[in-house]
């Protein structure tokens, strides 16, 4: 059995002082977004805290506050200055994209700004791939960063998402990062990767990031743990068997390292240098943040 690299991977310093995770504990996380700072859950972050509550009641803009009942959806109390939306760039010696800020009603704020480490491989690696413009698919593509970092080192991007909405704000991401061409689909993702294998399609690259759970846009059911298999066994399907570079990320409380590792080396056709391993983010008071398991490779033939 082949063996890849299990590691954890702290997200770069590329953000520099756009971004920063300044404490984390208490199921919270307190983070600088720019020009303000954001309180938010983080049911990862089961330590105490760092700083005084008195310290995060005062430096936080906005504060999300859960609904009773409910472990996603909730309000903001947001102080006076702070817009609806605002912009924070990502720079690197590949990378000069920009994104859009905001607010949800689901804690998010747009962006995952540990998933740069992610952004970064594929900035290496696309250009290491010999088919002229390769093809990448994006699936549960979100709000485009993978989308535009790939489209950045000249990839022909297709970045699928099943809420409207979330493909507006990914076309707005592409358009201040002033790249163009993008194809969007607002469709399920296993569904839009089973149609593409019937129509034998393949892709030199294919990033997923799905949720623990989540809703196509006709209101198909997605279950991580019932269906990630089947997902992955389609994916395969539409993966060019010369070359390609297959990028998964998962964030969820019950899926470990193991659990990801056995997916994918019974399924693809994994390469000794494939890298596995859960990404975090540091805080201030040096403590880790895990935000996600990966696993990645490039493979040629």
């Amino acid at each position: 059995m082949k063996n890849s690299a299990s590691i954890a991977i702290e997200t770069p310093a590329f953000w520099g002082k756009n971004y920063e995770l300044i404490d984390s504990g208490g199921f919270e996380k307190l983070e600088q977004f720019g020009a303000f700072v954001v309180r938010r859950p983080e049911p990862q972050a089961v330590w105490q805290k760092s700083l005084s509550e008195e310290f995060w009641a005062s430096k936080a803009n906005a504060y999300f506050k859960k609904e009773k009942g409910s472990n996603e959806r909730g309000v903001w109390e947001v102080k006076k200055g702070v817009p609806d939306k605002w912009f924070m760039p990502y720079q690197s010696e590949t990378l000069d994209l920009n994104f859009k800020i905001s607010l949800s009603s689901f804690k998010h704020v747009g962006i995952f700004p540990e998933q740069a480490s992610n952004w970064e491989f594929l900035a290496k690696n696309i250009p290491l791939l010999k088919t002229p413009k390769p093809k990448i698919l994006n699936l549960f593509a979100y709000t485009g960063g993978a989308s535009l970092a790939c489209k950045q080192v000249g990839a022909d991007v297709t970045h699928v998402d099943s809420v409207k909405p979330v493909l507006s704000w990914a076309r707005e991401n592409m358009e201040v990062s002033k790249l163009d061409n993008i194809r969007w689909m607002a469709e399920d993702a296993l569904k839009f990767v089973k149609r593409e294998a019937r129509r034998g399609n393949f892709y030199q690259g294919i990033l997923l990031d799905p949720p623990a759970y989540g809703r196509g846009p006709e209101g198909e059911k997605w279950v991580l743990e019932e269906q990630i298999d089947d997902m992955l066994r389609s994916v395969k399907e539409i993966l060019d068997p010369k070359e390609h570079i297959l990028l998964t990320n998962v964030y969820s409380l019950g899926f470990s390292t193991l659990v990801v590792e056995n997916l994918m080396k019974g399924i693809f056709n994994v390469p000794e240098k494939a890298e596995s391993g859960e990404i975090f983010l540091n805080d201030e008071y040096d403590k880790k943040l895990p935000l996600g398991v990966f696993y990645r490779y490039l493979y040629q033939s």
